[in-house]
């Protein structure tokens, strides 16, 4: 799984609501975290490579 963007990550601005739980971590395994509000395309890319072992 991967978890793109600052609510997915943490909860971004939402943290601590009840329906947010806070990030996806807590609710299922996650293999790559992307940060950002919202993510910068090359961000993405970026993490995509490197999980697939193309960039390190």
């Amino acid at each position: 799984m991967i978890a793109v963007g600052a609510c997915a990550v943490s909860g971004g601005p939402y943290a601590g609501h009840p329906k947010q739980l806070n990030g996806a971590a807590l609710t299922v395994p996650v293999d790559l975290y992307i940060p950002g509000c919202p993510p910068h395309p090359l961000t993405i890319l970026d993490g995509l490579l490197r999980l697939i072992g193309r960039q390190g």
